[in-house]
């Protein structure tokens, strides 16, 4: 029997992903052509995704991606086709009138807030297991239908560290 220390342990190798903390042992295996709905998940890539409604902005959906214990889930081209795929999102919240701004992390926790009703959540999920499998094709495909239904989004360069607009 092992025993759950908390967030110190113990750490679980998991049907070939990176180790997972005990208690996410009997999270769900999200797969990308399966069903989305709000609940927490493994990934393909080993990391956590947690998906729910976001707690000060009604209107929209809180995307967690966590890859604690995964460095190979942190680089710079995923983390710059994360932040694109946060300004696409946010594309659709500056039509909306939120006043919010993009809604992300680099690193190994990544927050997203999707309003709900602009980018499907299947769509975005599918963009963001994409993105960490490698591929930001979808991610980018997103920015393009963003950009064609509310204009042009910020580039990704313009979000600071902690993912938030940097003001010039």
């Amino acid at each position: 029997m092992t025993e759950d220390r908390g967030a110190a342990g113990p750490y679980i190798e998991y049907d070939g992903l990176p180790v997972l903390h005990g208690s996410e042992v009997k999270l769900p295996l999200i797969h990308p052509y399966a069903p989305v709905e709000a609940g927490r998940y493994v990934t393909p890539g080993g990391g956590r995704l947690t998906i729910r409604k976001a707690e000060k902005n009604a209107a929209h959906l809180r995307i967690t991606l966590d890859h604690l214990g995964c460095p190979a889930q942190c680089t710079e081209e995923k983390d710059a086709a994360f932040r694109r795929l946060a300004l696409a999102a946010e594309g659709y919240c500056v039509q909306a009138g939120c006043r919010h701004r993009a809604a992300f992390g680099d690193g190994v926790l990544r927050c997203f807030e999707v309003r709900t009703g602009s980018i499907p959540l299947v769509a975005f999920v599918r963009a963001i297991l994409a993105v960490e499998l490698g591929d930001p094709s979808l991610a980018d495909r997103l920015v393009e239908e963003a950009e064609a239904r509310v204009g042009p989004v910020r580039p990704a360069e313009t979000l600071n560290e902690d993912g938030q607009a940097e003001t010039s």
